[in-house]
């Protein structure tokens, strides 16, 4: 991707939180097996392979078309329009990824036992 101003992208917009906004305000299981960013406004969702997706939802509801990781140590972008993957692109206000200290699946006290199980 270039560095240059992307429609979609917006380097400046900071991330919601640590974890997923919709689990973390009741909608759905409340846990994310792992986390996506918005590219456009920021809002950390859960990944499509989490049990509610909301990382998809928002993408699709609010016509924000690209997401991009926020696991420690990841940097590529999905275009959710034409299933793209990109491997890096600009950089986006801090931080990156949620704290590495924070367990995967999350929240730890709201992961059930089976988890593997729910797994899309």
């Amino acid at each position: 991707m270039s560095t240059e101003r992307i429609p979609g992208i917006n380097p400046t917009a900071k991330p919601s939180g640590n974890g997923c906004a919709g689990c973390s305000t009741g909608d759905g299981p409340g846990w994310w097996f792992h986390l996506r960013r918005c590219a456009e406004c920021g809002e950390i969702g859960c990944c499509d392979s989490s049990p509610a997706q909301h990382a998809s939802k928002h993408a699709s509801e609010a016509g924000h078309p690209f997401l991009t990781s926020f696991e420690p140590g990841e940097d590529w972008f999905w275009d959710t329009r034409t299933e793209e993957f990109y491997d890096g692109g600009p950089e986006l206000a801090a931080p990156a990824a949620h704290p590495a200290e924070q367990p995967t699946p999350g929240p730890e006290d709201a992961v059930p036992a089976d988890w593997q199980q729910l797994l899309h």
